[in-house]
């Protein structure tokens, strides 16, 4: 998520959160007995939100319920748009390599998952991988899935993968360090039989 994105979900969140806050906190004072100003829509302890009369007026309009549910659908789906944006993973677009001349070159995310992915699959008893890097493109991290055969020990696939697959990629970008999140998981298969 870029750095304005992350300002203004930050500056939104805020904002409701106190909106949220000072009108609950208002409508809890005025239940427990405080005297609201004259311009607030609660009169006291005992009133409601909404009159029979405000909450039926337009019942018989044949627009009311259709706007009513649709504005709800609405807000519901940017709600789930804006749920999904937070929680989503982000795939680093670039990165930032270190030529020496003090300018730099940009390298694609994705070349570089590409070549990650296929290195960590050629190394012995890894069936399958799968890359994402993430981070800040001068400083980018990296999250590895292997799919591991049954015969290979889980501790070595992961000493071969940082010592040969992640030190090439960090080398080959001129990082200093990559930093990697590494899941291992086994193919599943049946058992043998012993006769």
């Amino acid at each position: 998520m870029s750095a304005v994105l992350r300002i203004v979900n930050r500056v939104l969140t805020g904002l409701a959160g106190v909106v949220l806050l000072l009108l609950g906190g208002s409508v809890l004072a005025v239940g427990l007995g405080a005297a609201p100003p004259s311009w607030w829509i609660h009169r006291g302890p005992h009133d409601v939100l909404l009159s029979d009369a405000e909450r039926t007026r337009w019942r018989d309009q044949g627009w009311w319920w259709p706007a009513v549910l649709a504005g709800l659908v609405v807000l519901v789906l940017l709600a789930l748009w804006w749920l999904s944006a937070i929680l989503r993973r982000h795939r680093l677009a670039e990165i930032l390599v270190d030529t020496g001349d003090g300018e730099g070159a940009l390298l694609r995310g994705r070349a570089l998952e590409d070549v990650l992915a296929g290195e960590a699959e050629r190394l012995d008893g890894v069936e399958r991988a799968h890359v994402l890097l993430s981070g800040r493109r001068s400083a980018p991290e990296a999250r590895v899935r292997l799919l591991l055969e049954p015969h290979v020990d889980p501790g070595d696939a992961l000493r071969r993968l940082t010592t040969e697959a992640l030190a090439h990629a960090r080398d080959s970008a001129g990082l200093a360090v990559l930093p990697a999140e590494v899941r291992l998981r086994a193919v599943g298969h049946r058992p043998e039989r012993v006769s």
